[in-house]
């Protein structure tokens, strides 16, 4: 799942289909760092028993969880998986203790956006100087 997921940020960035070896190089470039307990959590969403999607959160201070990762699978987008995921995130991120979420992403993610803003998330001033942070939201979970 997560080799999905980069191959297609980095594709959709670049405008092309990546390699294998581009893949393996982002996969080292940005690593999954603190989605494991009891720093963060990483999930993956399965239909039928496939792999579909997946997400990870993370512990920015006690009481902010980070969003990261967070891809579905073109072929089940609009399927009501995306909702699911971020359900699962966020009761992840109030099992750590977060009483708020945040995430950035960049703007060429437009269905990222729009699933982000269709349950509660909001656009917020930058929390952070990512090489691809465009926009950052926040949604309170208490």
């Amino acid at each position: 799942m997560r080799r999905a997921y980069y191959a297609e940020v980095a594709g959709r960035y670049w405008n092309r289909s990546v390699t294998e070896a581009e893949i393996d190089e982002g996969l080292v470039d940005f690593p999954d760092e603190g989605l494991l307990p009891p720093t963060g959590q990483f999930v993956v969403g399965r239909l039928g028993g496939a792999p579909l999607a997946c997400g990870g959160i993370r512990l920015l201070d006690p009481l902010t969880a980070e969003l990261t990762k967070v891809y579905v699978d073109p072929r089940t987008r609009g399927t009501g998986g995306g909702a699911a995921l971020l359900e699962v995130l966020e009761e992840e991120a109030r099992s750590l203790g977060a009483e708020r979420v945040r995430l950035d992403t960049r703007s060429d993610l437009v269905e990222a956006r729009a699933l982000y803003a269709r349950h509660g998330y909001v656009e917020i001033p930058a929390y952070n100087s990512g090489p691809y942070a465009e926009h950052w939201f926040e949604k309170p979970l208490v």
